[in-house]
């Protein structure tokens, strides 16, 4: 019987089978185009990223990026850019049976595949991502790859919520995220981080051409194209799920693929990594993802003015701290008490799951 059979191959669950064929197992992975070619871009924190994964894979690091509210502040972190062909490349399955087929029923023992084949294995795991739905916000973002010399005097920005995009005061906000992709390259990409629903990609385009304009960055139209559209909620914490699905991904940031390949030995090796630590860490950032949701476009940039001045150590379990419970709690009680008064009342009733009037539509309780 093979030892692990993998459902999705994304970075999760190409890391995850990288990992078990690493291990010695036998593995199967499952896929409706095995040999498709990544073309999103992926960022991480430096100190996110697991021992095995080699240099190859970094194709540009940013020592100290910038991030704005209302105001500028220097993250003191390291970010790297992964190179996506490298990543994929280095994640090798040597060995690995390669089925180019779509399953549509997992359960942790068996997977049944469209063309009406099942497999059997010790252990399946569902890496496919998650499913967009009405109910659940997603982030959405367009980009465009341009050259680095048109964007000389640019700094490097994690984020950066400064209203020279042309959207009105009372819109959905989204921010800039600029960052190289090599030393010939940048990507700048006006991003919603999280809406339901969320901003549009038509939309994402005019704002990102007017932010462009106004900062005397002049596009050609011959610049690829970068179409950002994934779920913030959904996942489930599990043995039998893995990547965004099996609850990796950060429902606050977005970010998931430093964390699932950071976890994928783990996992390979049967342990559990969700310990009761993490799962509670995980319901605490469903919750601030409401909160976010719950905010007012105009305070948004205050919010962040508020999170990026809280010391480093809080900064990082916040956003990457997956099994820190003391730290993510403490992060977010430093935050809260250091928020406006009326900023406070409405981040308590969001994280409560008290409804309130979010930027779009109602915020249940439910919908997490």
């Amino acid at each position: 019987m093979t030892d692990l059979v993998v459902c999705g191959l994304g970075p999760a669950g190409r890391g995850l089978a990288h990992r078990g064929v690493a291990r010695g197992l036998t593995v199967a992975v499952v896929d409706p185009a095995p040999e498709r070619r990544w073309t999103a871009t992926y960022g991480a924190w430096a100190d996110e990223l697991p021992d095995w994964l080699g240099p190859e894979a970094i194709a540009a690091t940013v020592p100290r990026p910038m991030a704005w509210g209302t105001r500028a502040h220097q993250v003191e972190r390291r970010y790297v850019v992964l190179d996506t062909a490298r990543l994929q490349t280095s994640l090798s399955l040597p060995g690995a049976q390669m089925i180019a087929d779509r399953a549509v029923q997992v359960s942790p023992e068996r997977v049944t595949l469209a063309s009406g084949r099942s497999l059997a294995a010790a252990r399946v795991v569902d890496a496919r991502g998650l499913t967009r739905s009405p109910t659940r916000a997603e982030q959405t973002a367009y980009g465009v790859i341009v050259d680095a010399e048109r964007c000389a005097g640019l700094d490097p920005l994690f984020m950066d919520w400064r209203a020279d995009n042309g959207a009105a005061a009372d819109e959905t906000c989204s921010f800039l995220y600029a960052v190289p992709l090599d030393n010939e390259r940048m990507l700048l990409e006006e991003t919603c981080l999280a809406g339901r629903p969320a901003l549009t990609g038509s939309r994402l385009r005019a704002r990102l051409h007017h932010r462009l304009r106004s900062r005397g960055i002049r596009l050609t139209g011959a610049e690829p194209v970068e179409h950002v559209r994934f779920p913030m909620q959904g996942g489930r914490p599990g043995p039998h799920a893995f990547g965004a699905a099996g609850g990796f991904l950060h429902p606050a940031t977005g970010y998931s693929v430093a964390a699932a390949l950071a976890a994928a030995d783990a996992v390979a090796a049967g342990q559990d990594v969700w310990p009761p630590a993490a799962r509670v860490v995980h319901r605490l950032r469903g919750a601030g993802l409401r909160a976010l949701l719950a905010l007012p476009p105009a305070d948004i940039p205050l919010f962040f003015d508020t999170f990026f001045e809280l010391p480093s150590a809080a900064q990082r379990a916040y956003l990457s701290g997956r099994t820190d419970l003391a730290g993510t709690v403490s992060a977010m009680r430093t935050l809260f008490a250091a928020l406006p008064w009326r900023l406070r009342r409405r981040v308590a009733a969001a994280t409560l799951g008290i409804p309130v009037p979010s930027r779009d539509r109602r915020v249940q309780p439910w919908e997490e």
